[in-house]
């Protein structure tokens, strides 16, 4: 039987990407489009160990995000998360799971490009946190407003994500 965290990530398995939002110091909200791998209860994504959004983990774990399109669309439900940055074994899982999903983009090209800048790629876990999910999410991910076509065409359905009354 699959736990409450692994049934929210579920719809996110075969998802390209994610809207990622996390905070300034301020709390000003900030979205990024990251492409993401989910395994179980947590999904991973990646970047490199000078850009902005790790900097804002860094100082506020406590994310949002929501299925996009790889333009940064949003197309779903929002999911609250906590992110947690890897290091070792972990992240080397991390970055297999990522290559395998995408073999061009994360099994090449990226690490290619870090490489070639001199960045440090970290990776980064997010798991969903009590009470994930946002129902007046900041990028459109909520259901107030949600446009049941674009929800179906998606395919997230905010009632495969809430719990059973």
């Amino acid at each position: 039987m699959m736990n409450r965290a692994a049934q929210i990530l579920e719809p996110f398995v075969k998802q390209w990407a994610i809207l990622l939002t996390t905070y300034k110091r301020d709390g000003t909200p900030v979205g990024t489009a990251v492409n993401i791998v989910v395994e179980g209860d947590h999904a991973y994504f990646r970047t490199w160990d000078t850009a902005w959004k790790l900097k804002r983990i860094r100082n506020n774990p406590e994310v949002e995000f929501v299925p996009c399109t790889p333009l940064g669309r949003p197309k779903g439900p929002t999911i609250r998360a906590r992110a947690r940055i890897l290091e070792g074994e972990e992240s080397a899982h991390a970055r297999r799971l990522l290559a395998r999903k995408y073999p061009l983009m994360h099994g090449i090209m990226v690490p290619l490009a870090h490489r070639l800048r001199g960045y440090t790629t970290m990776h980064i876990e997010l798991r969903p946190v009590q009470d994930a999910l946002q129902d007046g999410a900041q990028y459109g991910g909520s259901r107030k407003g949600c446009d049941p076509e674009q929800e179906e065409a998606s395919g997230f359905s905010i009632k495969d994500l809430t719990p059973d009354a």
